[in-house]
Parts: C-alpha cells; sequence; structure tokens
C-alpha cells in the first residue's frame, strides 16, 4: 500500500468520524429537546408570580416549578395552591388557594366569614377579613368538578368570588404550586396545608 492510499483511507476515516460525532451531537440535542418538552407538558413548568394576591404566601416576582403530574394520581384538595388559565386573556395564568371542593356550597357573609356547606371554615390563609364576598354573598352550590379558589390577600384578589373568574373545573387546574425557585433566599417547597 502506498502514502497515497494510505493518506486516502486515513481521509476517509476521518470523514467518517467526523460524521458519526456529527450524527451523536444531533441525536443528543434531540433527545434533550424530547426530554424539555415531555417535563413541560406533562410534568412540571415554571411560572412566576404577578401581583400580590397570594401575599403573604406568595410575593409578587416569585418563581415556582408547578406539579403538572400529582393531580393525575389524586384530586386537588382543600387549600392546595393551583395554577389555572383566566379565561378572559390567553396565556395568562392564575394562582389561588382552593377553598370549596365539588359538590359543596360555598358562602361570604357580610363579616367576611367562609361557610362550606353551612359550617364556619377554620382557616388562617386568609391575609384579612374579607369586605367584599362579590358572588359568594349568595351561596353557591359547586358542580361534581368544580373548585372555589381565594387569593390569601383577599381584598386584593380576583378570585371565585368575581364572576370573571368563578369556579374553576378541575379540567382547567394546570397543576399545584409545587417550589420557589426565585428569589434565592425564599427558595423551597410551597406549604399548602
Amino acid at each position: 500500500m502506498d502514502n497515497q492510499q494510505k493518506e486516502q483511507m486515513e481521509s476517509t476515516e476521518k470523514e467518517t468520524n467526523v460524521l458519526k460525532e456529527t450524527i451523536s451531537f444531533i441525536v443528543y440535542i434531540g433527545i434533550v429537546f424530547l426530554l424539555t418538552y415531555l417535563v413541560i407538558h406533562y410534568i412540571g413548568q415554571r411560572t412566576q408570580v404577578s401581583g400580590s394576591s397570594m401575599e403573604a404566601t406568595l410575593s409578587d416576582g416569585d418563581n415556582l416549578i408547578v406539579d403538572k403530574i400529582s393531580y393525575r394520581f389524586h384530586d386537588p384538595e382543600r387549600y392546595d395552591i393551583i395554577v389555572f388559565p383566566y379565561k378572559y386573556e390567553k396565556n395568562t395564568y392564575y394562582i389561588k388557594r382552593i377553598i370549596g371542593l365539588p359538590g359543596e356550597v360555598v358562602q361570604i357573609d357580610e363579616d367576611g366569614t367562609i361557610y362550606i356547606d353551612g359550617e364556619v371554615l377554620e382557616e388562617s390563609y386568609g391575609r384579612e377579613v374579607i369586605l367584599d364576598p362579590g358572588e359568594a354573598e349568595e351561596p353557591i352550590a359547586l358542580g361534581e368538578d368544580e373548585y372555589f379558589v381565594l387569593g390569601d390577600n383577599r381584598n386584593a384578589s380576583s378570585d371565585s368570588r368575581d364572576p370573571s373568574v368563578g369556579n374553576i373545573l378541575g379540567d382547567d387546574i394546570v397543576g399545584r404550586a409545587w417550589v420557589r425557585i426565585y428569589p434565592f433566599n425564599k427558595i423551597g417547597f410551597i406549604k399548602h396545608q
């Protein structure tokens, strides 16, 4: 075998290695994009809190990861903090706390007391006494897949008391607030119960 044939074989070998590495890199990038897509659409999603409706639990600018998988295995529970789309603005999501569950009757009296099926709801999530019961001034009967939600900052929250939000369908719930990832001094799991 002469030098020219050796050089030709080495050149072909190098081209083959470069081609293999290029294909390997493309497959690797494809797998990363696929996994990212699956995580974002089926497991978790990053979201940012905008506004003060969930103060003092969540603050304006907090970045969260929303757990999108747990509600595939169990129903949402009272006091869970959930994310759902706002039906009048595309790509706008609300984050609120579940107060009323399917089949229950929710009412808020003029003193700001919350009643579930005629019984006072003992909870301490509200930042202050509710000044405006809104639609919940009259009893609200929740359907078999409906949830009544409130912001923790009750007097600065657009929630189920407001007809533009109303009761939330279980199918519309994106997921449950899981962990705060920013600001760094507040990193940690979100307390629901």
